[in-house]
Order: structure tokens, then sequence, then C-alpha cells
């Protein structure tokens, strides 16, 4: 079987449109999928130059297959029907390793064509290097390489106003677009560019915030049969679930010169990212972090066992619709729709997501994600949320780290361990009662932002959940709640 490559498989061929930074599993299966389904179905010709962005040995890469690759694309649909899809990814043309072929990198700035730039250099990605010097081949940060880029196309092209770029990271941290921005122009600063330079990137160049949305799961374990029915080997073949959400802050001309609308309503231009963030975290997040403690203390294992049980799936809905919702500033329509779509991804039957793996940093899991809504709720109608609440006493049982027939690792910040650790032991001496444990947990105003302790009746609540955990177990204090 041959390997993957243009001769043997000859196809479509775009013209450098976008450089991307970045050519890890997560690019190829969200921006590359969805630039070659545009140029298939609207005609965008728009082709993409990967950058590695690190300095690692590499012994294979892109170029090893003309930078073709294939999406193995499966899960639910809107109708719950289970679907598989591969598709032939042609949108990518080649790679460049920047500390190898500095020069090719370097020219990337000179081409006319070039328009947009794509990142995902993870979350440390966008970071300042003081030691980083334009004369670096190349400097070492992301955002220093992205800066060096700006200012020989700025130099080339004399300062041309419709040569500047549209730069998009996807990059999992708040106002991307604005940081990334940021980074440049310190570097301007600190390489002591002028300020004419300044002027272009404020004027002509356009960082967009945004917000991705997409679990991609990698090489899958049966690529052999895949491969099968494909006819060729393929090294980088990558699989990701069916749902993804791209949400974009910014001008419109991205929009226009890629023509993303035809993507909706997946695909959404905002004037605002701040809402469907928070829909994000507390719907999606929020109902992983509410159901780790209550499904695990139930006895099951990974989130589709969950989703298949119907009271955790029941008690996960009731979150969602009852409490959540009603706290977030979006259309209730839109927010329903998209509670549904995360409940379908929880049952997605070709991911096993294991409880325990996303149970890390549990405190501060919740206080990010479930701690918001909660407080939002009882101001709202005067009551503590009863899902919520019984979701973090199950958290707190959950970091007692071992029942009558089972113990488990519990992974947190040293002093959430050293405190869980001592709290049960004194209450299974009956040294400290439930109320107390509770207490200890609940006034630690560092990690909550506030001594929750002083918001009233909210120890009384969690404490009586958190008694009937004990008592009854997980299965019969469930039971209890409605």
């Amino acid at each position: 079987m041959k390997r993957l490559n243009r001769h043997d498989f000859p196809g479509a061929v775009y013209r450098d449109r976008v450089i991307q930074f970045g050519e890890g599993n997560f690019l190829r299966a969200f921006i590359d999928w969805q630039i070659d389904w545009l140029n298939q179905h609207q005609s965008t010709d728009a082709g993409i130059v990967v950058v590695r962005p690190r300095n690692r040995e590499v012994s294979d890469s892109l170029n090893q297959q003309d930078g073709l690759y294939t999406t193995l694309i499966r899960g639910l649909n809107d109708q719950g029907e289970s679907v598989s899809e591969t598709r032939l990814i042609r949108s990518l043309n080649r790679e460049i390793q920047p500390y190898q072929q500095f020069g090719d990198f370097m020219a990337l700035a000179h081409n006319p064509d070039l328009r947009m730039v794509f990142s995902n250099t993870t979350e440390a990605g966008i970071v300042f290097d003081s030691s980083d010097r334009l004369t670096d081949q190349p400097a070492n940060s992301f955002p220093g390489k992205l800066t060096q880029l700006l200012w020989a196309r700025y130099c080339h092209f004399e300062g041309a106003s419709d040569k500047g770029w549209l730069v998009v990271p996807c990059e999992l941290i708040d106002h991307n677009g604005d940081t990334l921005r940021d980074r440049v122009l310190r570097y301007a600063e600190h390489w002591q560019l002028p300020a004419e330079f300044n002027r272009w990137i404020n004027q002509h160049c356009a960082f967009y915030n945004t917000l991705v949305d997409r679990i991609v799961t990698g090489f899958p374990a049966e690529s052999a049969q895949v491969e099968a029915a494909l006819g060729y080997q393929d090294r980088y073949l990558v699989a990701g679930e069916v749902y993804y959400q791209f949400v974009i802050q910014g001008p419109s001309a991205l929009f226009s010169e890629l023509k993303l609308d035809a993507l909706a309503p997946q695909v959404r231009h905002v004037d605002d990212i701040a809402p469907y963030k928070a829909q994000k975290v507390a719907i999606l997040n929020g109902a992983h972090t509410a159901m780790v403690p209550v499904a695990f203390l139930a006895g099951l294992e990974s989130v589709g066992e969950a989703m298949d049980d119907p009271a955790i799936a029941g008690f996960v809905d009731a979150l969602l619709r009852d409490e959540v919702i009603p706290t977030l500033d979006l259309p209730a329509n839109e927010l329903h729709a998209f509670a549904d779509a995360v409940q379908r991804r929880f049952r997605n039957p070709f991911i096993r997501h294991a409880l325990l793996s996303i149970a890390l940093n549990g405190m501060t899991k919740f206080r990010t994600r479930l701690l918001t809504p909660m407080l939002a709720a009882q101001q709202q109608s005067g009551e503590w949320p009863t899902c919520i609440t019984f979701a973090l006493a199950a958290l707190i049982a959950f970091y007692r780290g071992e029942s009558a027939d089972k113990s488990w690792p519990l992974q947190d910040d040293a002093h959430w361990l050293q405190r869980y650790a001592e709290g049960w032991t004194a209450l299974q001496a009956d040294q400290i009662s439930p109320e107390q444990l509770v207490r200890s947990i609940l006034s630690d105003a560092q990690h909550w932002g506030e001594d929750l302790t002083q918001r009233p009746d909210l120890v009384a609540v969690v404490t009586r959940h958190l008694q009937n955990i004990i008592a009854h177990g997980m299965r019969e204090a469930l039971s209890q709640l409605r």
C-alpha cells in the first residue's frame, strides 16, 4: 500500500494564502479541515503553509506526504445518529521548519498573496522573551517569529496598507488576539523599530479574539482498518468529533475573504466574544466538573457510561437547564441548543473519556466553571441551586480519596490535598463534624475570592448534601434530590 502523496493521489492545488504556526492535531482537524471544505465548496482558493514553531528534532514531516492527510470525523449528529466521515485534506501545501529553513521562513513575508495567519502554540505560546533578538534565525518565541515576519513584510512592501495580515490565534487564553498584538508591539519597542511600523500594525493588521471548540483525539487506534478502507498509508491521519464551534471577534475582512459565512452557525462573527466564552465554560466545562465526582462515586468510570446512566444524565441535564442556563447572557434557544450538543458530545461512542482523567485540579475547576452560576442562581431565586451545591458536596466527598471498597488518586494543589487529608481523617475520627469540614473548605477566601461561609445558608445546604452522601451513598443521595 502506497503512502499518501500528490503524485499517486492527484487533486486540487491552492495558492499560498495562509500561514499556520503549529502542525498539531487540533489545527489539522479544525482550521485546515474548515478551509479545505471552503476551498471545495466556496472556491476560496486558500492554501496553507505550516510553520513549526518549536526547535525540535523532526524525523518526519508533512512534506513527506506533500501536505496531504486524512481527517476522520465521527460522533453523533444533530439527530443523535452515529456518523463517521473521512476527508482527504488538500488545503495544506507544505511545512517549513524555520530553525533549519530560515530563508524559506522569511520569504513568506515577501509573498503578496499571503494574507492570513492562524496559530495554536498552546496556552504558553503567546509570550514575550526578552532574550529574543531581531537578528535571531529565528526568534525563540512565537510572537517574536511573527514580529520578524511582519517587520520584513512592512519593509518589503514599504508599509503598503493592503499588505497587512489578518492574524487569528486559536490558543486557549482569554483575549488571545489582543494579547498577541500586545506582544508584537512589545517586541517592536524592544527591538527599537520605528513608530511607523507600530502604526502599520495597528491600522493595517487585524488581530482577532477567538474561541475554538472541538475534541480532537489524534491518530486513531484502528488506523490499519481505516487505511485499508482508504487504500493508502497516512501517518498524519487524525480523528475528531463531529461537533465544532469557532467564534471570532474582529473586523469582517476575515469572513469576506475566507467566505466563512458558509460555515454558519458553527462559525460565528460576533461583536463580543465574552458571552460565548461564558457559555462554553459554564455549560460544557461546568457539566464535566459537576459530573465527575457524582458519577465516579456512583461507581462509573467514563463520561459515556455516565451519560448512559439515567440518574446521572438526568442530574446533568437538570443542572444545565434549571440552574446554569438561566444565569447566562445569550438567547435561551441558543443556550439550550448548545446544551443539547454538549450532551450528544458526552455520548460520543468513539471517545472514551475517563472520569479520573478530567478530575485533575477539581477545586480550581469548580471555582472557574461553577462558582459564578451558583452565586448568580442564588441571587436570582433567593435559594441555592440544588444540583450545583450537590456537585460541590460530591466534590468534597470525592476528595476523601477512598471508600469502603476502593481508593483513587487525587491530583490538585498541595495545600488542598493536605487540607482534605487532615479534614477527612479528623471527620472519620469524630474530631470534627461534616459541617466543620464544609466550613474549612468554603472559608478559603484566597481560593474562592471571598469567604463563602459568609453567604447565608450555603454551609447548611452543602452540609446536608454531604451528610446524605456519607450516610446513604451517592446513588441514594442523588435520588433524594427531586
